[in-house]
């Protein structure tokens, strides 16, 4: 699948894994040097890469070396693998097909694990958790994203946030993704909304560039709203829309 103009935003993610093949990563250098919100989510999402792996490294015991060591001798050397033809193209498609979704996938892990500085004073038992949360909701919002009635919409909001639905009937979900998302302030939050008939119903918060999977039944809404709120979100809108972005039919 041929990535749109408008899809560029979405790459920084997978930009920033190196998850993009040769011309779409050639693209996106052009992209990145007209686009300083890519080019600030891009460099954040290469500092959560080196966080991530950080907080989960372990350091090798003192009698590592000495055991590798005494066993290399008796360790036959294999072949290299060389992959048959047949997969060479399929593996830049897959990863062309699967650029939006990585993208995705890394801002929720981002979001999920929470910054290195907590990673640290926690135990094991909690990490572990950690990632089987993280696991679960990557699962979610893969399963939309693969969904065949998948729909994908495009907004910005009023305070310059670039923003992305995509959507599922089969999967009844929705997931939302923020670039470019301005702090909220001291005792703020964002709030979304599914605008149904008119009426808007709390659909989740969030406060930070990423993605999340919108609360409620988005399959009878005809918009998704944005607003900010007071920290913990309110029951209905106290403030004016910053986005309201219809959703495809």
């Amino acid at each position: 699948m041929k990535h749109h103009t408008t899809d560029a935003h979405t790459l920084a993610a997978a930009y920033a894994l190196g998850a993009l093949d040769d011309v779409e990563r050639r693209d996106f250098d052009a992209h990145l040097r007209s686009c300083e919100a890519c080019r600030q989510e891009a460099a954040e999402f290469q500092a959560t890469t080196a966080r991530l792996a950080v907080a989960v490294s372990q350091p090798p015991p003192a009698t590592a070396k000495a055991q590798v060591m005494a066993a290399i001798d008796g360790v036959r050397q294999l072949p290299p693998r060389i992959p048959a033809p047949s997969q060479a193209p399929a593996l830049g498609g897959l990863l062309r097909r699967r650029a939006v979704p990585l993208a995705l996938a890394a801002s929720v892990a981002a979001a999920a694990l929470g910054g290195v500085a907590v990673w640290q004073t926690q135990n094991r038992q909690d990490l572990h958790q950690q990632a089987r949360t993280a696991q679960q909701r990557l699962d979610a919002i893969s399963a939309v994203l693969a969904a065949p009635d998948a729909r994908t919409v495009h907004g910005k909001a009023a305070n310059g946030a670039l923003t992305t639905v995509v959507s599922s009937d089969q999967q009844d979900m929705a997931v939302f993704t923020a670039a470019n998302l301005p702090a909220p302030g001291a005792g703020k939050t964002y709030q979304l909304w599914l605008d149904h008939n008119g009426t808007m119903r709390p659909a989740g918060l969030i406060d930070h560039n990423g993605t999340v999977i919108l609360t409620g039944n988005p399959a009878d809404a005809g918009a998704v709203g944005l607003t900010l709120e007071p920290t913990g979100g309110s029951p209905r809108p106290t403030t004016d829309p910053l986005l309201l972005m219809a959703l495809p039919a």
